[in-house]
């Protein structure tokens, strides 16, 4: 629970000084940031739109093409189950790959925004 009460005698606990409101308009007027968010909604528009439309195309199958659906691959194993299962490996690659680009192009770029905003304050 935080509270605002004084630090106790001896706490030498210190917080990054903060921005003023200025400084967060500023840098979101920035090139910096422009890019910044640039580069993560070149990923993520595109992958959540090709997602979507894998989610939508599945239901539609689903709903209007069951004889295709229910198609026997081996066993008792259909293409439905197949095209089903597909869904959550596509959704754990994504998040996958997500973290991927995160971590090599984004977090640099927002740690160094979010470094010199410090600096600043």
């Amino acid at each position: 629970m935080a509270t605002d009460a004084p630090p106790p005698p001896g706490d030498t606990v210190t917080s990054p000084a903060q921005p003023t409101t200025e400084s967060f308009v500023e840098v979101q007027e920035s090139a910096e940031f422009g890019e910044l968010r640039r580069t993560y909604r070149s990923f993520a528009f595109p992958l959540t739109i090709a997602f979507i439309a894998w989610y939508l195309l599945y239901v539609l199958l689903s709903n209007y093409a069951g004889g295709f659906m229910g198609t026997k691959l081996f066993g008792n194993i259909n293409v439905a189950l197949v095209l089903g299962l597909a869904q959550f490996v596509t959704t754990f690659l994504i998040a996958w790959f997500y973290s991927r680009h995160a971590a090599e192009k984004l977090d640099p770029k927002a740690e160094a925004i979010k470094s010199r905003m410090e600096a600043d304050a």
